[in-house]
């Protein structure tokens, strides 16, 4: 568009700086608003100036309208725009986002759930029961201390009395009337004033001197006194005191929430409350959930869940409640920005909890779910013993005993379950259900109780191998799931009941220097393949390291219970890989915190659960249910009856100086098959029945391989698997730390 005159100047675009600096003072994009505003200017020029070069407004018009107000591609400081104009609809369609939907519950869960309206019913029942009991029994004291204080209350009546016979009240007014010299005001007050005190005198006469009957005089005489004594109560010493004192749990309001979130000093919510927003985004109502109130909504960018959780002690300043009532978590599958804030309304360690099902009666059945513990909601939180193996760890006096305890009570009273419990401990925490019912039991860490439980150990594992093959051998409509059932379980000539063996402080076993390794192969072994077997194994220690807890064992556990720990290794030994910055953290557990932790297992994600307190009387008492339910039922077996193995039934035997005795220095390699019937002749009530495999497999854990071994025989080199004289020699020396073992 070429334009002359006066007003060309305003259509030409000055031209830009040195291409050797940046662009910063015109922007490379015209806005269209700026072609509007210049053709406004050179019109009202040119009508201001109609003398001066004709220029062609319909022409400047029409290119107005046909130049492009995109960037011109072809200009390489042009900035180009990456966000195109949003379509007028986004996302899935109609249908997708119903499919999508999230349903809220249309009767509540607490409404659905028939146990815990008896619960609350019977909770109220008691509530008010005692305080009618409590201010019943209190009745006298109460009625002395009013009848002391009748005397000032009278007092006070008669004088009360006095000035409102007198009309004392409006006294003041004709004060200022008289004050004021108004003549005519005061004498109307004055005649107001008798008419009101002879009304009243003759009302008090009438009340002293009219008799009332000698029934109602004897029954108003104790309520004029305890009347007269509640006159002169004094407001720092009430006569009726509270018999319960109820917990002050205010509502949850969105405006706490906030004050609580900017109160963490994280930065993206400071940041966005200081410019006038709220900095979390409520993505549903602030709604009671059982005992307690639900907050739930998105996080500022950048923010995680995680980053609230380890702010929980000043999430509890903010929001002015005990650090026990509040709980922040992660909500599975949604982002890590996505926080759920539950707060209680008492402190989930001190809160009354629901009466346990099994604590005065009933049985359970290990193949189906049973109670053991609350969530923060006092609802109960549910467990399959069958087909896990499981950890738990705390550090000492957080309730790791108790809880192993509890879940080892749980299997006492399935008569079916063979118990094995080894507390190595030593202070007889797991007495009440090793003396009751256990087949096999333990309490201490003296060399006798270790060489004990690894006889134990020897004899369970090759019960594993039993089984193992016995339910290969069944038909598949009998076992279709190649597991045992409970229906299996029934079937006594098959010997496929439930074996549960809990071990506390189980790093004992784990540390052995003589014994060690082969104990921790075997619960190796028990953990991967014992659950399919019917074989549980319970492990608790206070130390969850790498030496402690193997990872073997760890990695391969279904259930986990961790009670409070101190670090993040501790925690994601016991949790999982990474729990800690997924935000299962274990470590914000308080002192206070006994018997809460986080659960992993019947199939979902970390739960924060308090278990039932059993205490020892209480235990005793359900091992004897226990044993009494065995006794009928024919299944009172070892331990509990009276009935231990030997003492050397497989005892002190050393299998690695047992080997040399029967490999002779001059035999450096032999054959595998050649070892274990040499120590078949040697100890028959110990090999008998061992082939190559399991010799390999019992000498893993001493670090000691098989290798080929390939004598002549005939003329003719026949290879298979042996040992080496001296690997066997370097295991004893590296084990008993001296030189001279071949």
């Amino acid at each position: 568009m070429n334009l002359t005159g006066p007003a060309a100047h305003l259509l030409q675009r000055r031209p830009g700086p040195p291409s050797s600096h940046p662009k910063v003072e015109e922007p490379s994009v015209k806005h269209p608003d700026d072609d509007n505003e210049l053709f406004n200017r050179l019109e009202a020029e040119m009508t201001a100036n109609p003398g001066a070069d004709v220029v062609d407004l319909d022409k400047a018009r029409a290119a107005r309208e046909s130049t492009p107000t995109g960037p011109a591609s072809d200009d390489p400081t042009t900035a180009v725009m990456v966000d195109r104009p949003a379509p007028t609809a986004t996302g899935p369609g109609y249908l997708g986002r119903l499919a999508a939907a999230k349903r809220r519950d249309v009767v509540p869960v607490w409404l659905r759930s028939t146990a815990e309206l008896r619960t609350a019913a019977a909770w109220v029942a008691r509530h008010y029961a005692h305080s009618v009991g409590y201010h019943a029994l209190r009745s006298p004291i109460y009625a002395a201390h009013l009848t002391l204080q009748a005397p000032a209350g009278a007092a006070k009546f008669v004088g009360g009395t006095m000035r409102w016979v007198a009309d004392r009240d409006g006294k003041p007014v004709r004060l200022a009337a008289v004050r004021r010299e108004d003549v005519a005001e005061y004498l109307k007050l004055s005649r107001q004033r008798d008419g009101r005190v002879r009304l009243r005198v003759l009302v008090t006469v009438l009340a002293i001197y009219v008799l009332a009957p000698n029934w109602l005089q004897a029954l108003s005489v104790g309520a004029v006194v305890l009347a007269l004594g509640y006159a002169g109560r004094k407001e720092d010493d009430p006569v009726i005191h509270r018999a319960v004192e109820l917990p002050t749990a205010s509502k949850l309001t969105s405006d706490i929430v906030l004050r609580a979130l900017g109160s963490l000093g994280i930065p993206a919510i400071n940041q966005a409350q200081g410019k006038g927003r709220d900095g979390f985004e409520f993505t549903a109502p602030i709604t009671r959930d059982g005992p307690g109130w639900r907050a739930e909504g998105n996080l500022p960018f950048g923010v995680t869940v995680t980053d609230i959780i380890e702010r929980r002690e000043r999430l509890a300043s903010g929001l002015r409640c005990p650090l026990g009532c509040v709980w922040p978590e992660a909500v599975p599958n949604e982002h890590t920005g996505h926080l759920v804030l539950w707060v209680g309304d008492q402190d989930m360690s001190k809160a009354k909890k629901p009466v346990w099902p099994l604590l005065k009666s009933g049985s359970v059945e290990l193949f189906k779910p049973i109670a053991f513990g609350t969530d923060q909601r006092g609802r109960w939180v549910e467990i399959t013993l069958m087909y896990i193996a499981a950890v738990i760890s705390a550090i000492p006096r957080m309730g790791k005993t108790f809880l192993l305890r509890l879940l080892l009570l749980i299997a006492a009273l399935d008569p079916r379950a063979e118990l094995h419990t080894y507390d190595l401990k030593g202070t007889g925490d797991l007495d009440p259900v090793g003396n009751a019912v256990s087949h096999r039991h333990r309490a201490g860490d003296e060399e006798e109780d270790i060489e004990y439980a690894v006889r134990d150990l020897r004899a369970l594992r090759e019960e594993l191998r039993r089984r193992a093959k016995m339910i290969r051998s069944l038909p598949r409509d009998i076992c279709p799931e190649s597991k045992v059932t409970s229906e299996l379980a029934n079937k006594t000539s098959l010997g496929l009941h439930p074996i549960v063996v809990g071990v506390d402080e189980c790093q004992v076993w784990f540390e052995h220097d003589k014994y060690g390794k082969e104990l921790e192969e075997i619960c190796t072994d028990l953990v991967k393949r014992g659950p399919a077997t019917g074989i549980v194994l319970l492990l608790a220690t206070q130390r969850p390291d790498a030496k402690a807890l193997p990872t073997g064992i760890s990695a391969n556990a279904s259930a986990r219970f961790c009670l409070k720990v101190m670090g993040q290794l501790e925690n994601d030994m016991v949790l999982g890989t990474s729990a800690y910055k997924r935000g299962v953290r274990a470590t914000m557990f308080s002192w206070a915190d006994k018997g809460i932790h986080y659960f992993v297992g019947e199939g979902s994600d970390a739960r924060i659960v308090g278990s039932v307190y059993v205490d020892a009387p209480a235990a005793e008492a359900i091992g004897a249910r226990a044993r009494k339910a065995r006794e009928l039922a024919g299944t009172l077996s070892g331990y509990a009856l009276g009935e231990e193995p030997e003492a050397d039934e497989s005892a002190a035997y050393d299998l690695l100086r047992d080997i040399l005795a029967v490999v002779p220095a001059d035999e450096p390699k032999v054959w595998s098959e050649t070892v274990v019937a040499r120590l078949a002749e040697l100890r028959p009530e110990v090999y008998d029945g061992w082939d190559p495999e399991g010799l390999a497999a019992v000498l893993k854990p001493h670090g000691v391989p098989t290798i080929q071994v390939g004598p002549r025989v005939n003329g003719k080199v026949v290879n298979r698997r042996g040992i080496d004289r001296s690997h066997i020699v370097t295991a004893i020396a590296e084990r008993d730390g001296n030189q001279d073992a071949g």
